[in-house]
């Protein structure tokens, strides 16, 4: 252990950690660490396009599923796209027919779902893919929050 620098005296690179929530893996390029920036990029992107080809657009709803919304949006914009693609175009009928549902109360009136709507485990496995691509994501935002910019110059690590 060194004692050369305090951690808690280095610099928070709040801007590194704003477009890393923009494109995952975006802020640890930012600071110089490309290898390790297209990784985080690959797997985040890649875990949460699998849940969405896994369980369908209809898996990102900050509607139906808010809790797990919340995790989904830790992978930045392209959950909230996800989401809009699923209200604005499945829930409204623009892609697939409307279809009555079985209402979960017999008196009420049955609900219409899109005919592309998942119901089973898929959806949930979907749905799951999703969030652990938001929390994952989450770490990699706090790596590149307190990670060290490498110095372009020498190709080291700034001090």
């Amino acid at each position: 252990m060194t004692n050369d620098t305090n951690q808690l005296d280095e610099p928070l690179h709040w801007g590194a950690a704003f477009f890393g929530w923009i494109c995952p893996g975006l802020g640890q390029i930012m600071l110089g660490h490309r290898r390790r920036g297209f990784l985080a990029m690959s797997g985040i992107l890649g875990l949460f396009l699998c849940g969405i080809f896994i369980g369908g657009v209809d898996c990102v709803d900050r509607r139906e599923d808010p809790l797990w919304f919340y995790a989904q949006a830790g992978s930045g914009p392209i959950a909230f796209a996800a989401d809009w693609a699923n209200s604005a175009l499945l829930k409204t009928g623009k892609v697939g027919e409307l279809i009555e549902s079985p209402p979960s109360n017999p008196r009420a009136p049955a609900p219409l779902v899109s005919s592309f709507k998942t119901v089973t485990v898929a959806s949930e496995i979907g749905t799951l893919y999703c969030a652990l691509a938001g929390l994952m994501n989450i770490v990699v935002l706090l790596d590149a929050l307190k990670r060290r910019p490498i110095d372009r110059a020498n190709g080291e690590d700034a001090r």
